[in-house]
């Protein structure tokens, strides 16, 4: 099974978690999205997560532009925070539908099939 090195930030989760355990920190909003299994993902999102790791090349133009979240279904945050990257859909003549949209400091990857109408949140651990 493949470990996306992206999962380095569960160590800073637990701590995160521990501070809020025991000091009675608050915990970051989290959006209200569903999760979805990276081994339920299509091969091509894992394409797209591995160009994503190894920092391009990306077969797009817009591919690590920054994602606006105009529809705001994922967490606001500051404009710069999310970037999208296409996901191939094969037998499209275009980029298609399907995107992963990453967040910058908490490295969480989202996935849409959908062109931004629902999110999925990648969950490594399943």
């Amino acid at each position: 099974m493949r470990f996306s090195p992206r999962i380095t930030r569960i160590g800073s989760a637990s701590l995160l978690l521990t501070a809020f355990l025991v000091g009675g920190a608050t915990a970051p909003a989290q959006a209200d999205v569903g999760n979805v299994c990276y081994t339920a993902l299509p091969p091509e999102a894992h394409d797209t997560l591995d160009l994503i790791e190894a920092g391009g090349p990306y077969p797009y133009p817009q591919d690590g532009q920054t994602f606006q979240n105009r529809e705001g279904l994922l967490p606001p945050q500051e404009t710069g925070y999310y970037r999208e990257y296409t996901v191939e859909t094969p037998g499209s003549p275009d980029r298609g539908a399907r995107r992963i949209v990453t967040g910058d400091s908490e490295q969480e990857d989202y996935y849409t099939a959908d062109h931004y109408e629902s999110f999925r949140l990648v969950d490594y651990d399943c």
